[in-house]
């Protein structure tokens, strides 16, 4: 079949780099795409992903058999529910389900109403009553702005002084209209995610994001810096409670409003409590950059897969994980996340992709006009290795970075590191 991505960054990348695995791909196009996704498909860059009046043309133009899609924008927009009411098979939830990442306020809800544990939090428009909650909870804390923020809405404060400047940020703008309600919770210590489709829950391989810009998890939190999968730290009964969590989530999108039309990817963030596990926040799509390390894991056919959860068929589903370990680094723009330079001819990408076990997806990435690849983003690539062990990995996946050169590149030394030294180390 023919087979539409939308999205442009790392993720949409490693989703069209799967799905052209396939033996039922025929044509895949992915809109906008990136220098990547250029050499494995056909990029579509005039196409408005949030128009789902022109997407429906597009695919019928095209005859397409399956449109997958990846950002958050696209989903909140309607988009799949568009394309859905044309007959057309589309991996991703309607606007309703999309709500779980769209208001954090509406997420919160959800999961209280449906006995989802999760942080103690209370949600604001007014600056001042805002700040007063913050001095009631004491730090640490965690500051969101309410909508979306492209991954960068989300403040760890260590210091009460620093959720106050956090709770100013978002009021004066910082985040746009997504900074008008702003959530405030209590800081959970430890991390994982996990992955559910449809009313029934089918659980990805976990994986760990590094959030914030530097070695030492110090400074501003980004898009994600690196990401492994599985997760070490993680017990048999953690992953227990969490996949019985997802399973509550998912059934609980079958039932009104939702009414069983959540069709796609639900990311639950989770943090391990002394309590347990708990629920940080929900996603309605792929990680970015957890996807980078997830696919390259998954053992079957993504087409099969992603066509069952769009045409609600749970049954079919199955999924299998390699015991291989995957770890992934993120090349940025200098000054990433604050402004950077795009244009930056980038090298040694194909070099780094003849070592075995190495896959590079391109997040911010273009052509210009002599053919060269450059950067045209904040985090241009993603660098990711596998191994059998942890730490082979981990040294394959850096020494496949220092093969790769731009002008002002910089990285994360340290991604993975703590996992390494076990529970003892992340608690700390």
């Amino acid at each position: 079949m023919n087979i539409l991505v939308l999205g442009g960054g790392g993720r949409e990348h490693a989703i069209a780099w799967a799905l052209s695995q396939s033996s039922q791909c025929d044509q895949l196009f992915v809109a906008p795409g990136n220098g990547g996704t250029a050499s494995i498909a056909q990029n579509v860059k005039n196409l408005d992903i949030e128009d789902g009046e022109a997407l429906c043309s597009f695919a019928k133009d095209h005859e397409i058999g399956l449109v997958v899609i990846g950002p958050e924008a696209p989903l909140v927009a309607g988009v799949a529910d568009i394309i859905r009411m044309e007959g057309i098979p589309v991996f991703g939830p309607d606007a309703q389900g999309a709500q779980l990442e769209g208001s954090k306020t509406y997420s919160k809800e959800f999961m209280e109403a449906n006995g989802i544990p999760t942080a103690r939090y209370a949600s604001f428009t007014n600056a001042a009553e805002a700040r007063a909650y913050c001095e009631e909870l004491g730090a640490p804390l965690v500051v969101k702005a309410d909508g979306l923020a492209a991954g960068k809405g989300v403040i760890v404060a260590e210091t009460l002084d620093a959720a106050l400047d956090a709770v100013e940020g978002c009021f004066s703008g910082t985040f746009g209209e997504a900074g008008s309600r702003v959530v405030i919770e209590e800081m959970l210590t430890g991390p994982l995610l996990a992955f559910v489709s449809k009313g029934k829950a089918f659980c990805m391989a976990p994986a760990q994001d590094h959030k914030r810009a530097y070695d030492g998890d110090l400074g501003p939190n980004t898009g994600g810096m690196g990401v492994y999968s599985p997760v070490p730290i993680v017990s048999d009964d953690e992953m227990a409670a969490m996949v019985s969590i997802m399973e509550t989530a998912a059934a609980a999108t079958a039932k009104d409003p939702f009414v069983n039309d959540y069709r796609g990817c639900l990311y639950g963030g989770f943090m391990l409590t002394p309590e347990g596990p708990k629920v940080l926040e929900f996603n309605a799509r792929f990680g970015d950059p957890e996807t980078q390390v997830v696919l390259p894991r998954l053992q079957g056919d993504l087409v099969e897969i992603m066509l069952a959860v769009a045409q609600g068929r749970p049954e079919d589903i199955e999924l299998s994980w390699s015991n291989k370990w995957a770890v992934s680094v993120v090349l940025a723009s200098g000054g990433y996340p604050g402004s950077y330079e795009k244009g930056k001819v980038i090298l040694g990408v194909s070099e780094a992709e003849r070592m075995d076990d190495v896959i590079v997806f391109h997040a911010g990435t273009a052509l210009n006009n002599d053919g060269e690849l450059i950067t045209a983003g904040g985090r241009v690539l993603n660098v990711v290795a596998l191994g059998d062990t942890f730490e082979d990995a981990r040294n394959r996946a850096y020494e496949a970075c220092n093969l790769i050169k731009f002008e002002d590149m910089q990285f994360r030394s340290d991604i993975g590191k703590r996992a390494l030294l076990g529970r003892s180390a992340w608690d700390a």
